[in-house]
């Protein structure tokens, strides 16, 4: 049995040039330097929190997300964090807002 390889799932992504992710707020793909990478670490309190990786150099798994309030509300209503971090008993995302709020996106 053979298997078909799909290189895209969109017209739009011929468009986009080196990696591509999928935003956890919108669902939409984006350039991976469009992104802003999150990760599982803890809150300056020491518990569990999905924190910012501008670099996107930390180790471990990482999820990608548009540094807009409208995405990271996306991903709050919808639990993303959490899930897409595969992070037992939640996450908080409180660090990735604060991080939004003092680093406004420039359109």
């Amino acid at each position: 049995m053979a298997r078909r390889r799909i290189i895209s799932t969109s017209p739009d992504d011929f468009l986009l040039e080196g990696p591509v992710r999928t935003c956890i707020g919108c669902r939409k793909r984006a350039a991976k330097s469009e992104l802003l990478r999150v990760i599982a670490g803890s809150d300056t309190d020491g518990q569990p929190a999905a924190v910012p990786d501008p670099d996107g150099t930390a180790p471990g798994r990482g999820a990608h997300l548009h540094p807009t309030s409208g995405c990271y509300d996306l991903a709050v209503r919808r639990k993303a964090f959490s899930r897409s971090l595969r992070a037992e008993g939640g996450l908080s995302s409180a660090p990735v807002g604060d991080y939004l709020d003092s680093h406004p996106q420039e359109q």
